[in-house]
């Protein structure tokens, strides 16, 4: 299936997997301490909040979840079949994304939790706008499937299997790309504080853009 992907899906997951780790360093420096690109952290606190009776904090924690499944449903309505064509609104779904980060990053400068939910949201339908894209190969807003899957390729291919060196180029990728993001993300929040989330604002609009001009030239190149 990996082989069947167009060359630049790399790229494409490299800059998704940028985006999300610098999300989620602002979430963990700020929001806090919770992670909001993935929810198995958050899942986890949910349950221990339970035990400290504090029904605001699991209230919140319940919030968080259901934006990021809320995100998730957005990606499913907006996005039909499960392996990447082009002309699917893929674009559109990342100036939703766009969106709901300019919404969290407005919330959050105004002091109001909301925005915690606003940036789960987003995350969610970035990660399933991925699983769409790749027929659920790739997920960028977290790297604990990627290292697992890395793992059982390279203990597959110490018993003398092939390595599907395209599919290991691919994990690394958003490995890095996951790495890198958290350390930008530290740093300009550092500096900026919730004005940081600019930066993944900006970048899914020109991706959103770049993906738009790509499908015209290709499609007038084929007629």
């Amino acid at each position: 299936m990996i082989s069947q992907l167009p060359k630049w899906v790399e790229v494409g997951a490299f800059i998704l997997a940028l985006v999300a780790g610098f999300i989620n360093a602002i979430g963990l420096l700020s929001f806090e301490h919770q992670s909001v690109s993935h929810l198995s952290g958050t899942a986890t606190l949910l349950g221990a909040s339970v035990l400290d009776a504090s029904f605001q904090g699991t209230l919140h924690l319940i919030g968080v979840l259901a934006a990021f499944l809320l995100g998730a449903v957005l990606s499913g309505c907006l996005l039909h079949g499960s392996s990447l064509k082009l002309g699917r609104h893929y674009d559109t779904a990342l100036i939703l994304e766009a969106v709901l980060l300019s919404v969290s990053l407005l919330l959050l400068s105004f002091g109001s939790f909301y925005g915690h939910f606003f940036a789960s949201a987003a995350c969610g339908l970035q990660n399933a706008l991925a699983t769409t894209y790749s027929g659920a190969i790739v997920r960028t807003t977290h790297v604990t499937g990627i290292f697992t899957d890395l793992g059982i390729m390279l203990g597959k291919f110490m018993r003398g299997q092939p390595l599907d060196q395209r599919k290991a180029i691919l994990f690394l990728f958003i490995i890095v790309g996951f790495i890198s993001g958290g350390t930008l993300g530290a740093l300009l929040f550092n500096k900026y504080q919730f004005m940081a989330l600019l930066f993944p604002i900006i970048t899914c609009v020109l991706l959103a853009f770049a993906y738009r001009v790509y499908v015209k030239r290709f499609s007038s190149t084929t007629q």
